[in-house]
């Protein structure tokens, strides 16, 4: 299991209630997993948002398939406007 930081930004920021975070999780769809329990807003929110790992854009992978590394930084990108 690994252990790293999260941050969050625009809504994903206001939901949430803070820029960052620290995790332990294996992979992407754990560490959402964790990040949206009994955060409803902050669940509904990550539906829309798009994700780089380590500065590595996650895409359309699975995020079951999306292992994280010791030291990783997970960043949580809500939809911005004009794109």
């Amino acid at each position: 299991m690994a252990t790293g930081k999260v941050r969050y930004w625009a809504a994903a920021k206001e939901a949430a209630g803070v820029a960052e975070e620290t995790f332990e999780a294996a992979t992407l769809d754990e560490l959402m997993t964790k990040v949206t329990q009994n955060r409803a807003e902050l669940a509904r929110v990550v539906r829309r948002c798009s994700f780089l790992v380590d500065g590595s854009p996650v895409g359309k992978r699975d995020h079951g398939d999306v292992l994280l590394g010791d030291g990783a930084t997970v960043e949580v990108l809500p939809p911005f406007a004009g794109g």
